[in-house]
């Protein structure tokens, strides 16, 4: 494909065929996405049509047919397919022949020079320069130059035409077969008086050629995203096979099950589980998260990781096209073929506008061969140095467009007409309209992809572009969604004395890590969200569990259990609050609900119950630990808000957007959250019901454009009925038919940066677009002739084709200086 109408055409065909509900087709990766209909599903997927299987064969094939009748070659997408190594992507991009096109685009251009600068005088008068002068070669040069490397631009041109659907080859092979044609006449029959100008079409095929060697090379650029998350992947691993050492296989043999050993200063090649070894993990190119995470046996790793200090042994998951960086590249191929609303409009006008410059073409060449030139009679005469002369004893047209012909040198009606048509013909653009939009979005979900952030398509991007308002979800979304230790209240002699877990373990009474300690080995063997808040804490402060006996869970209740141990620290703690460490050295220790705990006939006194029901009021979960039937402390739990929510909204709301929390929770935590985070009370929506999150978000559409930001798992729903789903903190495996932008790690400013690359990749959208419409608006009016009867300006041939192959160059070069993520999110994050 090589234009907008080159794009109209195939979207017009593939909705001809039967089971095609919709097509959106991309000019910059040449690919095509196709919904088909409900009844025949997605070819051998769950929910198809029974006879679909069977009929994939021949309904793929009278698709292919059917395109090919217009001239395209095309190919089913293999999505699960294996990412290619890195010499098979090589491979694929045929440098070879885009540089052998070039060579021939120069050698025309360099052979049509010497003929104008031969023609004009430059060269001595003898041989072998006169030779160069000579039509004949340049009728020879021009047959050979149409005949090969043109040959395709003719052909493909001419069956667009035959299916009513003219294009960009249809103008281009046009302007150069009458550009030959009229010359032909002209040599071979001199007393026509047509013009003989063969070096017009040489010459135009040379910078058309030479325009799109150029803009493949940019064009190549804009999908560089996609190849720098392959690279992710490493194209070999290290195979663990018994007890021998690690044998070298590719990454594409591997297979569920098996071991394998990543060194440090490599890449994970695969998702899998840590089966031996702990490291640092550099998670920066696939989430955009700073920190490095600590990577410990039974944790399931993607691919794409960067090992730092330590060998690991991971038993392999999932490989090929089900890792972590298949479905991140399928993900952003998708975003790219799915088409931004506005381009419609660029699509549309480009289908047409072929129809459109052959009618101008032929108006051109009517109104200056019967009118034009008897109206303005000076317009015949070409000045010295001009692109077409009439000379020669019989009328024959010779060309010097670069010599320095003499002054009051006419040519004819005819000759005027022809020119001013052809150039016509090449100066017009639809690729620039073409290329416009999906150059731009290209680039712009390239960026957004290396700062971890995955858009759906086009429409999403726009959509992000034009949002008035945003809603979002409070657990897992604007807080972490995991309950965490927030403070530890030592009871001592009937007085609280409360120490922030949040602390660093220096700065603390180490007997708040006895406490933690303790607390965290009775839940050890629980998978309770709060078992694991206590058992992080421990880790965090380095904590060593200790050995249980007689450990016992009661459901809703609590743990109980006794240590294997006497613990000294434990006998101190006693005395402390008054309890004689000699009655039994390994008391039963719980750790619940206080209700519980008193219960189980622990004396608690008045001031705990109290502190429990004033933390309780605010949202946050009371654990109590006892010993025999001392209470030594309570534990306070609770959800934390991610760390950048508040300067996260604060920025968003300086944007001028809307802001609200629509939350299942209970009332008292979702405001006291609203209350850290800024939120006004009105703001504030608590205990919805999925059809009165629905309810709100319909409402809230009513004053423009509303996104929800979920966890995209419970918040599904909501996320569908938005204009704009955004799923945060779920990283790959989030419900990605609900969510249109995917914000990879824990990142709440992910948002935020998501909205600032679509505003800036709209902006090269609308830049794009109004480089295209006004280039074709200012150009080829002069191109037609309108400012050569007051200003003697004429566009030749082959300075339209130059100017037509800087057009499309421009607006792809314009999309690259899109720029990225913010510092945080590019450079410090080690963009991909």
């Amino acid at each position: 494909m090589k234009c907008g109408g080159c794009v109209r055409a195939v979207e017009q065909r593939l909705m001809q065929q039967p089971g095609v509900r919709q097509a959106s087709v991309n000019l910059l990766t040449r690919t095509a996405w196709l919904e088909l209909e409900p009844g025949l599903g997605r070819l051998g997927e769950p929910g198809a049509r029974p006879d679909a299987e069977a009929a994939a064969p021949e309904w793929m094939a009278a698709l292919l047919a059917s395109l090919a009748e217009l001239g395209f070659q095309a190919r089913p997408r293999q999505e699960n397919a294996t990412p290619l190594s890195r010499r098979e992507r090589l491979r694929q991009r045929d440098w070879w022949q885009q540089w052998r096109t070039l060579f021939v685009a120069l050698s025309l251009v360099l052979v049509s020079t010497l003929g104008h600068a031969a023609e004009s005088g430059a060269f001595p008068d003898r041989l072998p320069f006169t030779t160069l002068s000579s039509p004949w070669l340049h009728g020879l040069v021009a047959t050979l130059a149409l005949a090969f490397p043109g040959r395709m631009i003719l052909l493909n041109g001419f069956r667009a035409a035959l299916a009513g659907l003219p294009s960009m080859d249809t103008l281009v092979g046009l302007g150069m077969a009458s550009a030959w044609l009229a010359s032909a006449v002209g040599l071979l029959w001199p007393a026509s008086g047509w013009p003989c100008f063969f070096n017009e079409p040489v010459m135009l095929l040379g910078f058309v050629l030479a325009g799109r060697f150029l803009e493949e090379r940019a064009r190549w650029r804009t999908g560089r995203a996609i190849e720098e998350l392959i690279e992710l992947q490493p194209d070999q691993a290290l195979l663990l096979v018994d007890d021998g050492p690690p044998r070298q296989v590719r990454v594409g043999g591997l297979r569920p099950g098996d071991r394998i050993q990543v060194l440090p200063g490599d890449r994970v090649p695969v998702d899998g589980v840590v089966v031996a070894g702990e490291s640092a993990l550099d998670l920066s190119a696939l989430t955009g998260e700073a920190m490095p995470e600590t990577a410990v046996a039974g944790q399931e790793l993607s691919a794409g990781c960067l090992n730092l200090t330590a060998p690991l042994q991971l038993e392999v998951r999932r490989s090929g096209a089900e890792s972590a960086i298949a479905r991140i590249v399928h993900l952003v191929e998708q975003a790219q073929a799915r088409k931004a609303p506005i381009q419609g409009l660029a699509d549309r006008v480009a289908g047409r506008f072929a129809l459109a410059v052959l009618l101008l073409a032929g108006a051109t060449f009517l109104f200056w061969w019967l009118l034009g030139a008897r109206l303005w009679p000076h317009v015949l005469i070409v000045p010295a140095g001009s692109s077409l002369a009439m000379h020669g004893a019989h009328g024959l047209a010779l060309h010097g467009a670069h010599g320095a012909m003499a002054a009051g040198t006419t040519i004819t009606p005819l000759a005027l007409g022809l020119q001013l048509a052809i150039a016509v013909l090449v100066v017009a653009c639809p690729c620039a309209l073409g290329l416009a939009t999906p150059t731009a979005i290209t680039v712009g979900c390239g960026r957004a992809a290396r700062a971890g952030l995955l858009f759906r398509g086009g429409d999403a991007i726009e959509m992000a572009a034009s949002l008035r308002a945003v809603l979002f979800d409070k657990t897992g979304t604007l807080t972490l969604g995991r309950p965490l230790v927030t403070a530890v209240e030592l009871i001592a002699m009937g007085a609280a004395s409360r120490l922030d877990a949040g602390a660093a373990a220096a700065e603390v009474d180490p007997e708040v890590g006895l406490i933690v300690q303790l607390a965290a080995s009775l839940e050890n063997q629980s998978r309770h969200p709060l078992a694991h808040a206590l058992l992080q804490e421990a880790q965090r402060r380095e904590l060593a569990l200790l050995a249980v006996q007689d450990g016992r869970s009661v459901a809703g209740e609590g743990v109980q259990g006794r240590l294997q141990v006497p613990h000294p620290g434990l006998n101190a703690l006693l005395v402390r609050v008054g309890k004689d460490a000699a009655v039994e050295d390994r008391p039963l220790l719980l750790l619940g609900r206080l209700g519980w705990l008193i219960e189980q006939g622990v004396v608690a006194g008045e001031q705990p119950l109290v502190r429990q029901a004033a933390l309780e009021s605010e949202g946050a979960t009371v654990l109590a630990l006892a010993a025999g039937s001392s209470l030594l402390a309570l534990v306070t739990v609770e959800d934390q808000p991610r760390r950048d929510a508040a300067s996260t909204l604060r920025a968003l709301r300086q944007r001028g957007l809307r802001l609200a929390l629509l939350s299942g929770d209970r009332a008292v935590p979702v405001r006291r959250l609203g209350e850290r985070l800024g939120f006004e009370p009105q703001e504030l929506a608590w205990e919805l019901r999925p059809e009165q999150k629905l309810e709100r978000i319909l409402a809230a559409r009513l004053k423009g454009p509303v996104a929800m930001v979920g966890d995209g798992i419970n918040d599904a729903p909501a996320l569908a009925a938005a204009d704009l789903g955004i799923a945060i903190g779920t990283g790959t495996q989030i419900a990605q038919e609900s969510a249109a932008l995917v914000v990879m790690g824990e990142r709440l400013e992910g948002v935020l940066e998501a909205l600032r690359i679509a505003e800036r990749t709209m902006a090269k959208v609308r830049q794009n677009l109004a480089w295209a419409f006004g280039y074709n608006l200012i150009v080829i009016p002069i191109a037609a002739g309108a400012l050569l009867p007051a200003f003697s300006l004429r566009l030749t041939p082959p300075l339209a084709a130059l100017l037509m192959a800087l057009s499309s160059i421009t607006v792809v070069v314009n999309a690259l200086l899109l720029p990225g993520g913010s510092r945080a999110l590019g450079k410090e994050h080690g963009a991909a």
